[in-house]
């Protein structure tokens, strides 16, 4: 089954975001990454070491995944993205495949610590979308 999840784009200020949705909406955390938590292969821990790295917090039954992206290679004119999350790394690829004609890849297909598999892009429509699986082996 697929799921659609808001992502919020933040330049450093996702921590303070988080409260502010904690105080506003009791926002519950479940998880909180920075990038001191980060993989090595994923982003050297050592830069920005307490920026979000990924975090996901409900509102309600609503997940939210958030996080920081102080160099990210386009500007903050997309702070919102949808978040798809496929089953397997196959499903993925597939609509990369279909969004990537004319579009801009901000992250290619890659392997993170929270995801197996994941790509980011804006399609050609200026559309930001993050694809991902959880963190399987599929």
């Amino acid at each position: 089954m697929l799921k659609v999840t808001p992502n919020l784009h933040f330049r450093g200020q996702a921590k303070q975001a988080i409260e502010l949705y904690k105080q506003a909406f009791g926002a519950e955390v479940k998880i909180l990454l920075c990038n001191s938590d980060a993989n090595p292969i994923d982003d050297d821990p050592s830069h920005n070491p307490d920026i979000v790295y990924h975090a996901e917090i409900y509102i309600g039954e609503q997940r939210i995944t958030l996080s920081d992206n102080p160099d990210a290679p386009v500007p903050n004119t997309h702070p919102v993205s949808l978040l798809i999350t496929f089953e397997t790394a196959e499903d993925v690829k597939t609509a990369y495949n279909v969004l990537s004609d004319g579009a801009t890849i901000i992250y290619p297909i890659q392997s993170t610590s929270y995801s197996s598999c994941f790509v980011s892009l804006i399609d050609k429509f200026g559309i930001r979308w993050e694809l991902m699986t959880e963190q399987t082996e599929r």
